[in-house]
């Protein structure tokens, strides 16, 4: 049976658990992720914008993609443990490849970004403005700009994640805000509690607290 973590319980306890500096062992993992100056971890297949949040969600909707920001600082454990971990596993780099446009903004940056309201502030303006108060945070926003309606985009995000998730859930994550399973279930744990009896009744074994994914997940989460 699935064990449910409540996702804000699933933080904390994460919060007090010792961090390693790679993931485990033996997996076939992409290469260790290099930071800027700005101490920001670099990825090249992240998106390189303009800033202008509504034209970013233009790009992503022509690709038939979905727009997310990932919120990051220098110095933050649980960033370096995101890319350092989850950001190397082929698996998941290739489904958010696929599916995403990911924007990485600098929490205490200065550069300029136009919010989907029109408003242009710096980065640590917009964080403030969106109430980002932990990193890494990640805001998933809906698949058209017509949703979003011309409304700042704390109030048009459909989803939105503070912390460090495992690969497990950090994985089905993108898989809930990419396929809408939000419209259904707005509890995130709640719909994973429903991919975890699939799972089990197709006989796939998994570790909520791997550094990996389970090795036979079927083909259509992949």
């Amino acid at each position: 049976m699935f064990r449910p973590l409540i996702t804000g319980l699933f933080v904390l306890v994460l919060a007090a658990m010792p961090l390693s500096n790679t993931a485990s062992a033996g997996m076939d993992l992409l290469p260790m992720p290099q930071t800027g100056e700005d101490g920001m971890h670099i990825q090249p297949w992240f998106h390189d914008s303009f800033l202008d949040l509504g034209e970013d969600l233009k790009e992503a909707q022509a690709q038939g993609k979905r727009l997310v920001i990932i919120w990051e600082q220098r110095g933050c454990p649980y960033c370096k443990r995101t890319h350092e971990v989850n950001l190397r596993l082929p698996a998941v780099v290739n489904y958010i490849k696929k599916r995403f446009v990911v924007l990485q903004l600098n929490m205490w940056g200065d550069r300029e970004v136009t919010d989907f309201d029109g408003e242009v502030l710096s980065e640590k303006q917009l964080a403030n403005k969106y109430a980002v108060l932990f990193t890494p945070t990640f805001q998933f926003f809906p698949e058209s700009l017509e949703k979003v309606a011309g409304r700042s985009g704390s109030v048009a995000e459909v989803v939105r994640i503070p912390g460090y998730f495992k690969p497990f859930h950090f994985f089905f994550l993108f898989h809930y805000a990419f396929d809408r399973g939000y419209e259904e279930q707005p509890n995130f744990q709640r719909w994973l509690s429903a991919v975890g009896n699939e799972l089990d009744e197709k006989g796939v074994k998994y570790d909520l607290w791997a550094d990996e994914l389970p090795k036979n997940l079927p083909r259509k989460y992949l």
